[in-house]
């Protein structure tokens, strides 16, 4: 039995952490998760992962997004899985666990090509017959196996600035983007679930974006900072805009805020979004801490918890 929640306060949750640099690469100077380069073994304190769960509890959050990438062995490509990933029926049972807890679980598999070294050897089979089997294969036996309402597809920071440290650089652009992203949304809708995506596009490119994106689709648009207003500075400016071009297109949203920077900044965006966004359409929120769950990352962890529970009291001190 699988749970759904009307509004969720949900934390991704990194099973995989092969979403950056591919293996062995040596130009990443591994100060933070995302500048370090890909593992073989799975980086995951299962451990760990029972306590935070509990304290993810604990803090009212009640739905988390699994980035599930390399994590699992897949029936349909075993051959993606890293060392100690979790068999099918390890994640069947977590999932059922998860469930007798009360949080609606979301997966998520990032097709980004900057995000995609999980997909191995068919991450640089990219816009291919073999890849798009492949990705239809992997969405059609996640949603078999979460019976997710939402499917996270990832598709963000696909340019060159982001992939410059790369040993592989692929990206897509102008009608192949668009077409890989619908494709692949498509594919999440014929199984009966919804895709999110990032939304960092609409920054730049806002009104190719409300007009290319599929209504059925949910944007998620993510802002790590605290500053709001008529004078921030630019480059906050069109970090911020999205979430209001989106509600005037009548778009669904599930923001997406951080511990990355700022200890406070869910707090700040959910009081934003529940004045800037209609509540016909604000579906809740992703906290993010982009680490991997293990003892080196309590504290952050931890913190990414107890900002969720931040958020919902002055979310809901909103309220008339």
């Amino acid at each position: 039995m699988r749970v759904y929640h009307d509004f969720i306060w949900s934390t991704l949750v990194h099973f995989s952490t092969n979403l950056w640099h591919d293996f062995d690469n040596k130009v990443c100077d591994c100060s933070k998760l995302y500048h370090t380069p890909a593992s073989h073994t799975l980086r995951f304190d299962r451990a760990m992962w029972d306590e935070y769960v509990m304290k993810l509890k604990e803090s009212g959050c009640n739905a988390i997004v699994i980035d599930l990438g390399d994590s699992m062995v897949y029936d349909s490509h075993p051959e993606l899985a890293v060392e100690g990933a979790f068999t099918k029926d390890e994640m069947r049972r977590e999932l059922d666990r998860l469930s007798s807890l009360g949080f609606e679980v979301i997966p998520k598999l990032n097709f980004s090509t900057t995000h995609d070294v999980w997909l191995g050897e068919y991450a640089r089979m990219v816009s291919t017959p073999t890849y798009y089997k492949v990705c239809f294969d992997l969405i059609d036996e996640v949603i078999e196996l979460f019976r997710p309402r939402f499917f996270h597809i990832g598709f963000d920071e696909e340019d060159y600035a982001n992939q410059s440290k790369y040993d592989y650089v692929v990206i897509r652009q102008n009608d192949l983007w668009w077409h890989d992203l619908r494709l692949l949304a498509d594919r999440v809708e014929r199984g009966g679930a919804r895709a999110l995506v990032w939304s960092d596009y609409a920054r730049h490119r806002p009104e190719e974006f409300v007009e290319k994106l599929p209504k059925s689709v949910i944007p998620v648009n993510w802002y790590y900072f605290i500053e709001y207003g008529e004078n921030i500075r630019e480059e906050m400016r069109i970090r911020v805009a999205p979430f209001d071009i989106l509600e005037e297109h009548g778009f669904d949203q599930i923001p997406g805020g951080s511990v990355e920077y700022h200890k406070n900044n869910l707090e700040l965006l959910a009081e934003y979004c529940k004045e800037h966004i209609s509540k016909e359409r604000l579906f809740g929120f992703i906290q993010t801490t982009w680490c991997a769950v293990d003892e080196q990352n309590r504290r952050k962890l931890w913190d990414g918890a107890d900002a969720v529970a931040e958020a919902i009291k002055a979310f809901e001190g909103h309220k008339s």
